[in-house]
């Protein structure tokens, strides 16, 4: 596997999951993007809060702009 050192900004596209089709910009072309949603918490303390997080992992097979991240199905 060959990799680009890259620097800037580029496009990219997360694909499947709960954020599909979300764009964004991205620098160093990172392998994985984290996703949080917040949850709903039920009778909590003042300042807790739950999050939900979703994996989004680089797809190696494209090289140009937008970059694609694919969901990670098996994200905790």
């Amino acid at each position: 596997m060959e990799t680009t050192e890259v620097t800037g900004w580029e496009a990219a596209v997360l694909d499947g999951g709960p954020a599909d089709g979300v764009r964004m910009k991205v620098s160093g072309r990172p392998r994985v993007i984290q996703v949080t949603h917040p949850c709903q918490v039920d009778d909590a303390p003042p300042g807790v809060h739950a999050e939900a997080v979703y994996l989004y992992r680089r797809d190696y097979t494209v090289t140009g702009e937008p970059l694609r991240y694919g969901f990670d199905v098996a994200s905790p």
